[in-house]
């Protein structure tokens, strides 16, 4: 079904089936598949495959060249059923791929809403997105990775399958993210190393200076403490009831995780 308000290029092949909402846009040579659902006010340049069971929200703008909606990569991956949901106003720059998920893990690849994806990022079968997320140049998300609100990935850093990236956490240029980075943790190298807190990213969120320091020096007892990282956290969490973001950062540090924590010293050979 395509709205009568929607603008197709008369180069561009739709399948039967394809949904097409209120005042979309799709450019010169771009192919839907019949499973695609595009959202009021999508726009598709040109040279855009949306392909799979994929729902594209509301206002999402995508350039040229992107593929999304592909089967997983996975050698496991069957295509039975399997899904793509992108929320609202993104923005998925050139070359950007994304793929459904796989059976096995649920079946659904999800990216949230105010996303900025730049060109020949990639985000793998089974991920989870939040929303006002960055994915710098040539970002690789491996499958099952799951990135919280507002974080930023610098150009070129990958990120091992099943790895947890906290809310408003700043991964650097050609970083390895092999595992999970708190919440407003800042990470850089390779392998990655937690190099301390996104203060710029919390002062710019609008967090107050008292409460930035509080959350530096829970940061401090968590790493610099005298047992493990995860008994440090619990051994402190008395103290920062009133501290949100520090709590933010204890509670993520107490879920479950199929990987273990980045930490000043982790994969540091030095």
């Amino acid at each position: 079904m395509i709205a009568s308000t929607a603008k197709i290029h008369p180069s561009s092949v739709i399948e039967d089936g394809a949904v097409i909402g209120e005042n979309a846009k799709v450019g010169a040579f771009c192919h839907i598949g019949p499973n695609v659902v595009l959202g009021d006010d999508v726009e598709l340049l040109s040279h855009v495959v949306v392909i799979g069971r994929t729902t594209i929200g509301k206002g999402t703008k995508i350039f040229p060249s992107a593929v999304i909606g592909g089967d997983s990569q996975s050698v496991h991956h069957s295509a039975l059923n399997t899904t793509l949901v992108i929320g609202e106003n993104c923005t998925i720059r050139e070359g950007v791929t994304m793929n459904t998920g796989t059976v096995e893990h649920g079946g659904t690849t999800i990216v949230g809403n105010n996303n900025l994806f730049l060109a020949n990022s990639h985000v793998a079968h089974d991920c989870r997105l939040g929303n006002n997320i960055i994915l710098s140049n040539n970002v690789m998300l491996a499958g099952h990775v799951i990135v919280d609100d507002r974080a930023i990935l610098g150009g070129g850093s990958a990120v091992h399958q099943f790895t947890r990236i906290g809310r408003q956490a700043f991964i650097g240029g050609l970083s390895a993210v092999s595992y999970d980075v708190i919440p407003y943790g800042m990470l850089n190298g390779n392998p990655g190393v937690l190099s301390g807190l996104n203060v710029v990213g919390m002062t710019r969120a609008g967090i107050d200076r008292a409460t930035i320091h509080a959350v530096r020096r829970a940061y401090k007892q968590i790493f610099e403490g005298p047992e493990s990282i995860r008994a440090n956290a619990a051994a402190i969490r008395q103290e920062y009831l009133g501290c949100a973001p520090a709590l933010e950062i204890l509670d993520f540090i107490a879920a479950e995780s199929d990987r273990a924590l980045s930490s000043p010293n982790r994969g540091n050979r030095g």
